[in-house]
């Protein structure tokens, strides 16, 4: 079974689909499109902005969308998935790629969600950080022992889970895993705590955007953040990605997962190869590529 990946914020990199652009008539379009629905060029920032400017929650979470969305259209006939799952914000490029959203839907609730997000983390002091070389119950057990709103909320790959929320509980929460023997716990320079309950203001705000949007039944299952599991129920895929703000987002148990229920191939769609280096962690020998166009 194939299966196709696709990378969530911090996978942006300056000069990232021009490439696309230049080689494909049908990507021109669907860029240009994307420009139109922003009401502003992300064009602009994606092909010539610096890294700072493409670091703004409020462009990085729609390029990587647009980039990773319009690489899967522009495959054609080669993208034939038969399962697929997105990182956190890739799980929007996900549900475009196996026919739940449209391009223009995705794109909107994409926005919605950057701009709810961005204002979420002006509410508190709040940040995430990157815990390496312990058990995840270690780490859960560490956040639930401390005063002050910290969670486990990105299971990246055995070993590397990244904690979330108010400033002082997670640089606490750091010091004790480093005495627990943690290789690293260190702070990440994001704009808040995303994945956190601490993203409840966003969450309600982009539920409703969700709710009045058309969900299709998709094409293949999708493996979603917070079940892990093969979803293909339209309902129950808005309820999930409806949670998946405040939600952990389970990516070595969805891994894990799509390996058990037959997954052959692994193909990351997107800028970056970050999918593929966290697989590796999980099974070292099983073969991923990133899409490409000739």
């Amino acid at each position: 079974m194939k299966a196709y990946v696709f990378p969530g914020q911090g996978a942006q990199f300056s000069g990232m689909g021009l490439d696309l652009y230049e080689k494909s008539p049908e990507a021109q379009e669907l860029f240009e499109k994307a420009n139109k629905i922003l009401g502003f060029n992300i064009t602009d920032i994606m092909f010539e902005g610096s890294a700072d400017d493409l670091k703004q929650t409020k462009v990085t979470q729609p390029a990587i969308f647009i980039h990773s969305v319009v690489l899967s259209k522009v495959l054609g006939d080669d993208f034939q998935p038969d399962m697929v799952a997105g990182h956190s914000l890739g799980e929007f490029s996900a549900l475009v790629a196996n026919g739940t959203l449209s391009f223009e839907d995705g794109l909107k609730l994409v926005y919605k969600r950057a701009l709810a997000m961005q204002k979420a983390c002006e509410n508190q002091l709040s940040t995430m950080a990157a815990v390496l070389g312990l058990e995840d119950n270690v780490v859960e057990e560490v956040c639930a022992s401390i005063d002050g709103v910290v969670v486990p909320a990105n299971y990246n790959c055995p070993g590397q889970l990244v904690i979330s929320g108010a400033t002082e509980a997670v640089e606490k929460a750091c010091e004790i895993l480093k005495e627990k023997g943690a290789k690293r716990a260190l702070l990440l320079p994001v704009g808040g705590a995303f994945h956190s309950p601490l993203m409840e203001p966003a969450r309600e705000e982009l539920a409703k955007a969700i709710e009045e949007t058309t969900f299709n039944k998709p094409k293949c299952p999708i493996y979603q953040n917070v079940t892990t599991t093969s979803i293909t129920e339209p309902e129950e895929i808005k309820k999930n990605l409806m949670a998946q703000l405040t939600a952990p987002v389970k990516w070595t148990q969805t891994m894990k997962q799509m390996l058990a229920d037959g997954m052959e191939s692994y193909t990351e769609v997107g800028p970056g190869k970050v999918l593929q280096g966290l697989l590796k962690k999980v099974d070292r020998k099983f073969p991923t590529v990133s899409a490409s166009i000739e």
